[in-house]
C-alpha cells in the first residue's frame, strides 16, 4: 500500500550564468533557487518572494492558482 505524504508544489528557479565558481542555493519552504551569479541569482530569488506575496495576498497557492494567472504574477514580479 502506498503511504501518503503530505506534499507541497514548490517553484524552482535555475540560474545558468555563473562563471565565478560560487555554488548559490537559496531555499524556502515554497521556493528553490540554484545557481547564477550573484546578481542573476538575487534576482530569481526576490521574483519567487514577489511572487509568493501575490499569492498570499490573493489568497492562492501553487496548488490553486491557474497557470496563466502564475504566469501573469511571475511577469509582474520581474518588473
Amino acid at each position: 500500500m502506498r503511504e501518503k505524504h503530505n506534499q507541497q508544489s514548490k517553484l524552482i528557479g535555475l540560474g545558468l550564468d555563473n562563471t565565478d565558481g560560487h555554488k548559490r542555493i537559496t531555499q524556502s519552504e515554497r521556493f528553490s533557487i540554484v545557481g547564477g551569479s550573484e546578481e542573476t541569482h538575487q534576482s530569481l530569488t526576490q521574483t519567487a518572494i514577489k511572487t509568493f506575496e501575490t499569492l498570499d495576498r490573493k489568497g492562492k497557492t501553487l496548488e490553486t492558482v491557474e497557470k496563466e494567472e502564475l504566469n501573469d504574477i511571475i511577469q509582474d514580479a520581474l518588473d
